[in-house]
């Protein structure tokens, strides 16, 4: 059985930085690529950040494109979203997410694993 369970959200000013972690187990962590998402209060779930199995390829939302980095640690399991520059738009619960395959994923239907989220609020 696949669990994420995400750790590292809370309470921030404006222009302050915040690391997310997740940390997976249940099936072999390194076959896999790795997402996280958002859902801002009153609004879809959105992607945020991707990265392949290896760690080798990430993509990310426009909107991230240069404050957030993806980065993952096969060897603890682990995938991480460093968040510079947050502002109070940023403010929302994040997800971290298992793709069904190895290369980068965009998708939500691409990802068959979810953790339970972790709440991030950015005060101006």
């Amino acid at each position: 059985q696949v669990q994420l369970v995400e750790s590292g959200g809370g309470l921030l000013q404006a222009g302050e930085s915040l690391r997310l972690s997740c940390a997976a187990s249940g099936r072999t962590f390194s076959n896999y690529a790795m997402g996280w998402f958002r859902q801002a209060p009153g609004k879809e779930r959105k992607f945020v950040a991707t990265i392949s199995s290896t760690g080798n390829s990430a993509y990310y939302a426009n909107s991230q494109k240069g404050r957030f980095t993806i980065s993952r640690d096969n060897a603890k399991n682990t995938v991480y979203l460093q968040m510079n520059s947050l502002q109070p738009e940023d403010t929302a619960v994040y997800y971290c997410a298992q793709s069904s395959r190895a290369l980068i994923a965009t998708s939500q239907d691409e990802y068959n694993y979810w953790g339970q989220g972790t709440q991030v609020t950015v005060s101006s």
